[in-house]
């Protein structure tokens, strides 16, 4: 059996990654979600972690918010921290600007689940074609569906996000870097 690992940065990235991970990958995947308590934790803790996994053969995803910070100097720096861990072909996944850029990505299934129902034809409006751009997603995907809470909302989310109709294209990437790691076995 495969192991591939996520280190997350909030319990939210693993209740949405509940309802995604299993719809990509088959039964021969062990699939483990270690969460941190925030970024800074996961950047302290991280290389640790990595360190005394006990799986030579353990592929890992390390995914953690954008917020204000630079996209290129976050992902480098994950990087450098899993180099020097000992585990260089880790794979890095910014959500840009933040989790909730990739509901809001696909309006349809926060409709389908939070509602309101309206919402669904709110994706083509400018605001939301490129929900990445957004420095404030987790704001407005408040404003525009009332009942959004983030821990709850990732759960019922994630099992319904369109894998391949997105309009996050940092959601987008962390699907491609899943199925890739899911090939090399």
């Amino acid at each position: 059996m495969i192991e591939l690992v996520f280190f997350l940065e909030e319990p939210s990235a693993k209740a949405m990654l509940e309802g995604v991970v299993p719809r990509l990958l088959d039964e021969n995947f062990n699939v483990r979600y270690v969460v941190f308590e925030g970024k800074q934790d996961l950047e302290k803790r991280l290389p640790r972690r990595l360190r005394a996994w006990q799986n030579p053969d353990a592929r890992f995803l390390v995914m953690r918010d954008q917020d204000s910070g630079d996209c290129y100097e976050i992902k480098q720096k994950l990087a450098d921290i899993c180099k020097t861990a000992g585990r260089p072909d880790s794979l890095i996944r910014i959500a840009c600007h933040e989790l909730e850029s990739f509901y809001l990505g696909d309006l349809n299934a926060v409709a389908n689940t939070i509602g309101p129902k309206k919402l669904a034809k709110q994706q083509n409006s400018a605001k939301y074609r490129d929900p990445d751009r957004l420095n404030n997603a987790a704001q407005e995907l408040k404003r525009i569906a009332k009942t959004y809470q983030k821990l709850s909302g990732s759960r019922s989310i994630g099992p319904v996000l369109s894998l391949d109709k997105n309009r996050s294209q940092s959601f987008n990437q962390l699907i491609s870097g899943i199925k890739k790691l899911a090939k090399t076995h």
